[in-house]
């Protein structure tokens, strides 16, 4: 998949106004309306330009695009980065919620980072004088151990508005959350009256941070188990034994049986991400062999190599 620089099928500088963009649209929407036009690729200009204005008439979409956007040019191949959408905050349901509209309006490239909704992110909303304000969401990235304990941290949201000048700017705004202890990839916190200001005597809306875990040097997460590729030495994985293993909650001592083999799977059952039903944390042994960087260690070698008769390709018949 190929990066899509927006700005560049508009025509427009990537500090153009909202104003700017408008305009850029609506003239090249006349030049390439495959009922008009007679190039013989304007249907496919026509798409194309309709899925950049979708995305840079949104002050949201926009700002979301944009910081991507810093490292990549037209053409790279491209795959979004993990969390690459955390800590903006929005209206309506997501960029990436399942959405209507036509599955095939847009490209692999736009559906990657917003999901196949083809209109705004934002609600309908009312148009009493009293009304309440719209729900906001965000999506914020936590470490595995919080899920495992709880925790209160100062989270940091990113807030797209247009100022005066038509600019599309980010305004921050810190806010302190409690991350209840079990909490799972996926699931949203609620924060009552953190939304869109309400109307005339309306409430707030509510603001829901959905979590994701951060990458971890250690652990791979699948929705409350946990798993650990463990390394071993060859003659605790040839002889048995106990060793520590390292887990979110603390170290635990896992007995090792005799023979065990690189890729050997352990449970350690109830000891994934706490809840009501807890995950398991899951052991992947993988035998490491000691450096050969030394006289004493290559001797050793070339004993073992003489005592052991020892063919680890005799299964391929060679």
């Amino acid at each position: 998949m190929e990066f899509e620089d927006y700005y560049e099928i508009m025509g427009v500088k990537r500090d153009a106004t909202q104003d700017e963009i408008k305009r850029a649209y609506r003239k090249l929407a006349r030049k390439y309306h495959p009922d008009v036009s007679k190039e013989t690729d304007a249907e496919e200009k026509f798409k194309r330009l309709g899925e950049a204005y979708e995305v840079l008439k949104d002050p949201e979409k926009r700002a979301a695009y944009d910081q991507l956007g810093k490292n990549w040019k037209a053409g790279q191949d491209f795959n979004p980065p993990p969390g690459w959408d955390a800590g903006f905050e929005f209206s309506g349901g997501g960029f990436t919620g399942a959405g209507g509209g036509d599955a095939h309006a847009y490209s692999d490239f736009f559906e990657s980072l917003f999901g196949r909704r083809a209109g705004g992110f934002a609600g309908a909303g009312s148009r009493d004088f009293h009304a309440r304000g719209q729900d906001h969401h965000a999506k914020i990235l936590i470490d595995l151990e919080d899920a495992y304990h709880g925790a209160t941290r100062n989270i940091t949201l990113q807030v797209p508005e247009v100022d005066p000048g038509g600019h599309v700017i980010t305004r921050k705004r810190t806010l302190k959350v409690r991350i209840p202890k079990g909490v799972k990839q996926g699931q949203q916190i609620r924060l009552t009256g953190q939304g869109a200001p309400g109307m005339g005597q309306g409430s707030a809306g509510d603001l829901y941070l959905e979590i994701e875990f951060k990458p971890h040097s250690l652990y791979r997460v699948e929705g409350r188990d946990v798993y650990l590729e463990l390394p071993v030495a060859p003659w605790e994985a040839a002889l048995g034994g106990k060793v520590k293993v390292p887990t979110p909650a603390g170290v635990l001592d896992l007995k090792i049986l005799p023979g065990s083999t690189s890729g050997k799977k352990m449970r350690l059952k109830g000891k994934g991400i706490p809840g009501k039903q807890p995950g398991d944390f899951y052991v992947q042994l993988k035998i490491v062999l000691p450096p050969s960087d030394s006289e004493k260690a290559r001797a050793f070698y070339e004993k073992m190599k003489q005592e052991l008769p020892f063919n680890p390709r005799a299964a391929l018949g060679v």
